[in-house]
């Protein structure tokens, strides 16, 4: 049984508070005063400060403290970030990092770095940096530019090296001190590199505590560690094993094995290579296979991953779990068990990560056994299938699902990606990985990158026709929601003719229906219903169906709705809506929510509208879907407004003004899309007075997606609906004429 347009689905709750924006401490911090005081009072003083020193002397731990302590004493307004850049191997894609830490979505073709200052500009926010030495150059330069021309930005990095940039305070963190050889401290009881020992061994050895009788020994053993923090903990790590004196005999052995290469190097270097080498030698064969072969993952992975893609004739994958835990037993593999949270499934609980260290030096082995190629094109392959995967399960009730999956996996599909497109013998796979991650760069807030991606996929011959044509259907699609008119007419052009010459069928659909979906943004709205419906027609002889074909049925009813045949159009969004509650599609839904709320608006009937419009909004900032969310966002200011709280409705304009510049051209330079917006605007003017409607603007424009949706959410203040403000002399009624000569149906005209 069908169920009423008012009771047919609900609204998920009101976004939550912003997530901790940095990692949890996941055991204590122990020693370094000196060191975090000397980090807090150059923070005071400068606006870059970089925290130096060799890998595993804990120059992330230290940073990340100093960064927790910053927020809780609400040191910087707009909070902390944390960019995390050791698994990123493509320096095009430094921005993109940074821009999702900041949680900025710009799908526009404007440079990357152009978005991010506005973004910055007038905030005051602390920016931690990690892991940058393998993008030093590139990552200066972006800080250098930020700093510049974001006033109110301070840059706290960690790394091997400072960044070179002039202003920037450096901070060399040595290793922690250790008991010296005679003397009273000779026992270290009061040692800062004993007690953190001390701590982690007694973690994952229960009872171990210094005593008189192992002092000597500890002591001894962070001597020879020279104090490195991750050393310490590898060693802790080996008493699950191994007895303290064991522990001392062994580390012995492999001191005089490993401390070999280059005579140049560190000392200290050396030593944590010892470390880690030490540790990889006290592995089985199976474990040392098992380490290597993981290494080609970048950041965290699940075991189905790491069963496909490291498993063989030597590592079966029905045993590869009992190998995979006695790595995390030896704390050479971090188990990382994520909260279950509603609607996230397979993209929380218990996912893995390997120290970059320790990954890196288990690269080093997978290239000397000269098996790295092969591994990664496995990995490759399994994140291929992945993606296939949630392409299928995206048109489902686990939408939601497939996108938090693919946002856990985001820096696993870049490697992915990177593998494919180094050389034309795999670009066809590259194209295919690329288009077939439409739904994530179109519905989740991925454009940018997208746009990215496809780009570089589409400057190689493949010799693959579907996948390329794919590829070009795919730009085409995001280069219209950037408002790139001429990219978007060059991709779907090619795509249409090529599928026309090779015939097929699909992808001419396709090809056509984006043409007609850049006609409606362009304000044809004759040409993109005759588009739309031939594609549609199209879909239906080819058997196709899913979110796209749903999304150009919506996008049909906008083109009617549009030119003033309000009846079809909502007719046409009902059936959309119906068809998305029979199968669980809740993206393409709120779509259809957003022109029947724009129906209900223009029959006057605020409070259905209000009502389909906040359900539409919650939905598309579930999927930070920033195209759905800032229309629903401009057309609750409306209704806002004619609640009589013209000033909670500049606040919105602002918001959504803001947020459509990350877009492109704001509401596409569509004078269709831009009319609720300019009588918005024309209302909260006239009530509130120029000064103060700019003043409220602002106001909205310091808001991001979060801020922003929740106080659209909000519903406006004022209880009693006055009439629409006289103008003229009369009360505006009948069609309003925007500043632009847009024609805009006011409440209560029927079209």
């Amino acid at each position: 049984m069908r169920r009423s347009p008012r009771h047919g689905s609900s609204a998920s709750p009101p976004p939550g508070p912003a997530p901790d924006p940095l990692p949890a401490e996941l055991n204590r911090f122990i020693g370094r005063a000196s060191e975090l005081a000397e980090l807090e009072r150059q923070l005071e003083g400068a606006r870059l400060v970089t925290v130096t020193g060799t890998g595993g002397v804990g120059k992330t731990r230290l940073a990340l403290h100093a960064a927790r302590r910053q927020l809780a004493q609400e040191r910087f307004c707009d909070g902390v970030r944390l960019v995390e850049l050791a698994a990123l191997g493509e320096p095009e894609l430094l921005d993109h990092a940074v821009a999702e830490a900041l949680g900025l979505t710009d799908h526009t073709g404007r440079p990357r770095r152009t978005a991010l200052a506005e973004h910055l500009r007038g905030r005051q926010l602390l920016l931690v940096v990690d892991g940058f030495e393998h993008l030093v150059e590139d990552c200066a330069d972006l800080v250098g530019e930020l700093l510049r021309r974001a006033p109110g930005l301070k840059v706290l990095a960690a790394g091997r090296r400072p960044l070179g940039i002039t202003g920037e305070r450096s901070l060399p963190l040595p290793p922690m001190p250790v008991p010296s050889d005679t003397g009273p401290q000779a026992l270290g009881e009061d040692n800062d590199a004993v007690a953190l020992f001390a701590d982690r061994a007694a973690a994952v050895h229960p009872g171990f505590e210094v005593t008189d009788a192992n002092r000597r020994s500890v002591a001894e053993l962070c001597r020879r560690l020279d104090g490195i923090p991750l050393a310490l903990e590898l060693a802790a790590g080996r008493l699950r094993a191994l007895s303290l004196g064991q522990v001392l005999q062994r580390l012995d052995d492999r001191f005089r094995l490993l401390t070999g290469g280059s005579r140049a190097a560190l000392p200290r270097h050396q030593t944590l290579r010892t470390a880690v080498g030490w540790s990889h030698e006290l592995c089985s064969p199976r474990e040392r296979l098992l380490w290597s072969r993981l290494s080609v993952f970048a950041g965290h992975f699940d075991l189905e991953a790491a069963e496909y893609v490291c498993s063989g004739p030597e590592l079966p994958p029905e045993e590869l779990l009992d190998v995979l835990a006695e790595l995390v037993e030896q704390s050479v593999v971090v188990r990382e068990d994520a909260p279950a949270r509603a609607g996230q499934g397979a993209a929380s609980g218990t996912r893995y990560r390997m120290l970059d260290t320790v990954r890196a030096y288990g690269a080093d082995w997978l290239e000397g056994m000269g098996d790295t190629r092969r591994m990664r094109r496995r990995h490759r392959d399994w994140y291929m299938g992945l993606v296939t995967w949630c392409e299928l399960d995206w048109f489902s009730p686990r939408q939601a699902e497939v996108a938090a999956r693919i946002d856990a996996e985001l820096g696993n599909l870049r490697v992915a990606l990177e593998f494919s497109l180094e050389d034309g013998e795999e670009a066809h796979i590259g194209q295919y990985l690329a288009g077939t991650l439409w739904f994530y760069w179109a519905g989740c807030g991925r454009l940018a990158e997208g746009r990215h991606w496809l780009d570089r996929a589409l400057e190689l011959e493949s010799g693959h026709d579907e996948a390329r044509l794919k590829a070009l259907w795919v730009l085409g699609y995001v280069a219209v929601l950037q408002g790139d008119t001429v990219r978007a007419i060059g991709a779907l052009q090619e795509c249409g003719e090529e599928a026309e010459r090779t015939g097929n069928e699909l992808a001419a659909a396709y090809a056509q229906h984006r043409t007609g979906c850049l006609a409606l943004v362009s304000d044809d709205m004759a040409r993109a219903e005759e588009l739309l419906r031939a594609s549609l027609a199209r879909y239906r002889e080819i058997g196709e169906l899913n979110s796209n074909v749903l999304m150009g049925q919506v996008e049909l009813a906008m083109a009617m709705a549009f030119q003033g045949d309000l009846p079809a159009a909502v007719a046409l969004c009902e059936e959309v809506r119906q068809a998305c509650e029979d199968r669980g599609e809740r993206w393409t839904l709120a779509y259809a929510l957003y022109v029947l709320g724009y129906a209900a608006w223009t029959r006057g009937e605020a409070a259905e509208a209000r009502r389909l419009l906040e359900e539409c909004l919650t939905i598309d900032h579930a999927f930070h879907d920033l195209v759905g969310a800032v229309l629903a966002i401009e057309l609750l200011a409306l209704l806002t407004a004619a609640g009589g709280d013209a000033a909670e409705a500049a606040v919105l304009q602002g918001a959504a003004g803001q947020l459509w510049r990350s877009v492109g051209l704001p509401l596409f330079g569509s004078r269709f899309f831009n009319g609720p917006h300019l009588l918005c605007e024309q209302r909260a003017r006239e009530a509130l007075g120029a000064s103060r409607y700019e003043e409220c603007l602002g106001e909205g424009a310091r808001l991001d997606l979060d801020a922003a949706a929740a106080r659209a959410l909000r519903g406006p203040r004022t209880a009693e609906h006055p009439p629409a403000p006289e103008r003229d002399g009369r009360v505006d009624g009948g069609t309003a004429e925007a500043p632009d000569g847009a024609q805009v149906p006011s409440p209560g005209q029927r079209a």
